[in-house]
């Protein structure tokens, strides 16, 4: 017999099929556009005597051949509960269009309201699915599988895969019907939307994954990791301010250990992330809105993380680590939002004026093209693009500090020698 929590997820698991269904015939019924994933059978139900959900059928058992195709041996025979499912789910669209024949907005902002609408109840629908833990939507379980056979990064697979079904609807709404159907501005917001909503949800409601039985409640850090009972000095720094050389002279003056480069090494061996990679991706975000856009992407599939969030993540546990140990300078990566409960962490700003930066850059670090006005401030972006998306503060911000200081006043040595004067005072 079955248990009372897999009952409660397959009824859910239905449900969210029903719900998602009654999003994408609301999309249709708006005629602002459907959803990347919807485009295609759309515009063939337009041409062909199938339904749009038959054609939705049809769609996604070709997610799920080619779902076995790439994963060969390594495919999950499990998932095959995605074939009934969406077979379900086919009918349900099918359904719910029958339900709503009679809804026809005619003014634009009617469109627009069942549009939003639409994103809403289909976002509701799909979060109602990944609370339940029974499989993936046959989309995302290929995104899923290419991304794990191919190592490629989940979020990037996921806008390849949604940009070819809107590419496949646009060739074929002009190929058989000679104009553009189903792909338009509701499209975008649903793109846009959809995600959004989904982790929305999950943040709001999670009395839903308490009711089916499939939360997990967040682990607390353990005491090692927050007895923190040595002082710690975490530098953050502008490029080319000398923050780095500074930091390795008050640990060598204090000898205590120095972590920069370091906790990148570190960050490889818990990860598997190359070295390059992480040194690539860490520290900085180049778009704050982009990258929200792009994580979207990640809420379509509720135990995936993007690389991003998974590399702070695990420097911020070997952060705590490492502190646990003893007295260290740390350099970077957020380390003092990250021990900001700690009253044994003294935090330092190095800032410069922009000479002073360009000339330690050129000359000193031997930049090839020369570094420009432009690539600092570039670079001082997204370290705070970063900083304002994992702590919610900015960078800058004096307050977020004990002590800010201008190395190019004193020089990289002097500096040193001040702030380990200031943290004599401070340790007493």
């Amino acid at each position: 017999m079955l248990s009372l929590n897999k009952t409660k997820r397959i009824v859910v698991f239905i449900l969210g099929q029903f719900i998602m269904a009654l999003g994408v015939s609301l999309s249709v019924k708006a005629n602002l556009g459907v959803s990347p994933i919807s485009c295609v059978p759309y515009v063939y139900s337009l041409t062909m005597s199938l339904s749009l959900g038959e054609l939705t059928i049809l769609l996604n058992l070709v997610f799920i051949v080619s779902q076995m195709a790439v994963l060969r041996k390594n495919y999950q025979w499990a998932q095959l509960v995605q074939l009934p499912s969406v077979i379900v789910f086919g009918y349900c669209i099918d359904f719910t269009m029958h339900l709503l024949s009679s809804l026809s907005p005619t003014s634009y902002v009617a469109q627009v309201f069942w549009c939003l609408v639409a994103c809403g109840v289909l976002a509701f629908g799909i979060f109602l699915l990944l609370k339940t833990r029974l499989t993936y939507l046959p989309l995302d379980g290929l995104a899923v599988a290419i991304s794990h056979t191919y190592h490629k990064e989940f979020g990037k697979v996921k806008i390849s895969l949604d940009s070819t079904m809107v590419i496949i609807g646009v060739i074929s709404s002009f190929a058989f019907l000679n104009r553009l159907e189903g792909i338009r501005e509701g499209s975008v917001v649903a793109a846009l939307l959809v995600g959004a909503l989904i982790k929305f949800y999950s943040t709001k409601l999670v009395f839903v994954e308490q009711w089916l039985g499939t939360y997990t409640t967040p682990q607390p850090q353990s005491t090692q990791e927050t007895a923190l009972n040595s002082l710690v000095i975490t530098i953050s720094r502008e490029y080319g301010s000398g923050g780095h050389e500074i930091g390795e002279m008050i640990a060598k003056e204090l000898g205590i250990p120095f972590y920069d480069k370091e906790l990148i090494k570190l960050t490889a061996e818990e990860t598997g992330y190359t070295a390059e990679y992480i040194q690539a991706n860490e520290q900085h975000l180049a778009s704050e809105l982009l990258y929200e856009l792009y994580e979207q992407n990640y809420a379509y599939v509720d135990d995936q993380l993007p690389p991003e969030d998974v590399l702070f993540m695990v420097q911020s546990k070997i952060i705590r680590d490492i502190c646990a140990k003893g007295a260290c300078v740390i350099v970077g990566r957020c380390a003092n939002f990250i021990l900001k409960d700690d009253p044994n962490c003294f935090n330092v700003f190095i800032h410069a004026n922009m000479a002073y930066r360009k000339t330690k850059v050129n000359e000193k670090y031997g930049a090839t093209p020369p570094c420009s006005d432009k690539d600092l401030e570039m670079s001082d972006k997204n370290r705070a693009n970063y900083c304002l998306h994992y702590t919610k503060h900015d960078w800058k911000d004096a307050t977020n500090y004990h002590v800010t200081l201008d190395a190019s006043l004193y020089g990289s040595e002097k500096a040193a020698q001040k702030i380990i004067e200031l943290l004599k005072d401070f340790a007493h």
